[in-house]
């Protein structure tokens, strides 16, 4: 009876407890939202690489070099001589060496040249290994091997021809149109940025620029295929190279030796370290969006509360009735105290449920543009901490129109 009784006092202000649902619902969606997202972001971001010990590239910033290596996102301050790259995949030390080739794209989506030790030892999440959906791994120089997000949004299968462009422009007029290739393989989903990476080999890579000069193709060369299979195709440079050793004891050891090459400059980092640079320099932001997602949320509360205080004197009949039937003032404050917390209740589940209903739709826009696999479920054990403390500020704010309609009951006793 004590929830009918309030549930039917919300009815007969439908139109304003209306409008203060609709006003806290947009602000628990923004903030279980920058929440969320926010959560999703950092795991997204930590499961992309895992079982890598270091990164290797030209000297720069740390975070440029994991940002463009394992994100693709930036460019390279310089390129890496492939001969001090078999220098240090020849180190004891060293199990695996992954060389990395960057600079060319297709149709907006990132080429990688690399080896097949790509395939075999690359891992992410908690050391997941890249897994075929279809085909295998490249051989031949024109084979390509394509990220799952490439596949499906190009709608590309098996068999088909790819051209690659020169530079990662979206909209690129460099075509090497006289040499495409194939598709060999698509991999499974991974939720990193490998799902928008078409993967070459590094011959693949030398091949198509073979009698290119400055980024210009040169004038009159027309080399056959063959040609090109039968030429020289070891590469003089690559973008970067990941490393996996043998002990995690020499990591520092081996990160040293590489700093202080004396052949060209170079720097190893951590990939762990550099993410934890990464957030760092996030934080404030992060700080920033959950302080005015909470501020809006704070808002809203305060809105309920200047509902129930402005509706207690439309409701002096409906208090002095309650009276006439034996109601006492603890029960009046109890009534508006529930009253707050169902419209806080009706919001938080019209807040989680539009909430889930947009990572849904957005989902396959995230990882498609910005590579963030953001999973749609909300009903996280973080989320849920959230919304009990929402539902405590409810009753929290509530207390003042509570409080007021408990002494003007008292009155009328008197």
């Amino acid at each position: 009876m004590f929830a009918k009784l309030a549930l039917q006092s919300l009815l007969d202000r439908k139109g304003s407890v209306v409008l203060s649902i609709m006003a806290m619902t947009v602000s628990i969606f923004v903030l279980l939202g920058v929440e969320h997202v926010r959560h999703q972001v950092k795991d997204s971001f930590s499961n992309t690489v895992s079982g890598t010990d270091l990164i290797v590239g030209a000297r720069t910033g740390s975070l440029n070099l994991l940002l463009y290596s394992v994100f693709r996102i930036g460019s390279p301050t310089n390129n890496i001589h492939w001969q001090s790259f078999e220098t240090i995949a020849a180190n004891p030390k060293v199990k695996w060496a992954i060389p990395i080739s960057l600079g060319d794209s297709h149709k907006g989506f990132r080429v990688l040249g690399t080896t097949r030790d790509y395939f075999e030892y690359f891992s992410y999440g908690k050391q997941r290994h890249l897994a075929f959906e279809q085909g295998e791994a490249f051989n031949d120089v024109f084979d390509v091997v394509l990220g799952s997000e490439v596949a499906k949004k190009l709608a590309y299968k098996l068999g088909d021809k790819v051209v690659l462009a020169h530079g990662v422009a979206e909209t690129s007029f460099s075509l090497h149109d006289d040499r495409p290739f194939q598709i060999v393989g698509i991999l499974k989903p991974t939720g990193t940025p490998v799902d928008q990476t078409l993967h070459v080999s590094l011959q693949g890579i030398e091949a198509i620029h073979i009698d290119w000069q400055h980024g210009v193709k040169i004038p009159g060369s027309a080399l056959s295929q063959s040609e090109i299979e039968q030429a020289d195709l070891q590469p003089k440079s690559i973008t970067a190279f990941m490393l996996g050793l043998k002990s995690k004891i020499a990591t520092f050891r081996v990160q040293r030796e590489i700093n202080q090459y004396t052949h060209e400059p170079m720097m190893a980092i951590l990939p762990g370290v550099a993410l934890s640079e990464l957030w760092q320099m996030m934080r404030i932001l992060e700080n920033t969006l959950l302080l005015v997602s909470a501020l809006v949320f704070v808002a809203a509360c305060l809105g309920v509360s200047a509902l129930l205080l402005s509706s207690i004197r439309e409701r002096s009949r409906e208090i002095q009735l309650l009276r006439a039937i034996g109601a006492s003032p603890s029960f009046l404050f109890l009534l508006i105290e529930l009253e707050a917390v169902f419209i806080t209740l009706s919001s938080i589940v019209l807040g989680m449920g539009l909430l889930a209903g947009s990572l849904v739709l957005s989902q396959g826009y995230l990882l498609a543009h910005f590579g963030l696999h953001i999973e749609s479920n909300v009903f996280t054990l973080h989320s849920l901490i959230l919304v009990s403390a929402m539902a405590v500020a409810s009753i929290v704010v509530a207390f003042i129109p509570s409080l007021i309609g408990y002494y003007q009951a008292r009155t009328i006793n008197k």
